[in-house]
């Protein structure tokens, strides 16, 4: 596996060794040893799977402490245009994003620290999105950003007035209306 570090600290871009040959390929998605030693310690205690169409943008979605999430995640069918913003306040990119694009093809993960509200839109006909989390689903302790708000100033390669969010997601503050309630540390 190869990790590279991204401008937004404790972000990584994983790209998995894959090894192919004329029955398909082999790869590891996850290893705790290649992880402890790039990232440190994680324990991943849920994994879960969506499967969305063309032009759904699902996000931006955080849990807030105590019950942060890191994730590591990718899509194992289709391509989506994967998106974090950091949310932590004393980080120097605090409401920055970084956007990678993750498809079955490039297998290509990305691993996000606790802190980081996340979202992906469907560039693809259909896609399926995996990832794992390191904290329990808390529904008490869900919070969301507008995945929309212009101050992020996120392309997220889609036509906005098309786009299809689910009824949650459309009244999402913006992130200027929730900045000094956020508690998430880097």
């Amino acid at each position: 596996m190869e990790f590279t570090p991204t401008h937004i600290p404790g972000v990584f871009i994983i790209q998995p060794t894959v090894h192919s040959d004329s029955r398909g390929y082999f790869m590891e998605t996850y290893s705790e040893r290649e992880f402890s030693a790039h990232i440190g310690d994680i324990k991943f205690v849920q994994d879960n799977e969506s499967r969305s169409s063309r032009g759904v943008v699902r996000g931006l979605h955080f849990q807030l402490p105590p019950h942060a999430q890191s994730k590591l995640v990718r899509c194992t069918e289709g391509t989506v245009l994967d998106v974090a913003v950091d949310l932590r306040k004393d980080s120097p990119t605090f409401g920055q994003h970084i956007s990678v694009e993750l498809s079955a093809e490039n297998k290509r993960q990305l691993f996000l620290p606790k802190g980081m509200a996340h979202g992906f839109a469907v560039l693809s006909e259909h896609a399926t999105f995996v990832y794992k989390c390191d904290a329990l689903y808390a529904p008490d302790f869900e919070g969301g950003i507008h995945p929309f708000d212009p101050a992020l100033g996120i392309d997220w390669q889609t036509n906005h007035e098309q786009a299809i969010l689910s009824p949650k997601d459309l009244v999402r503050p913006l992130l200027a209306d929730i900045k000094e309630s956020l508690t998430f540390k880097l």
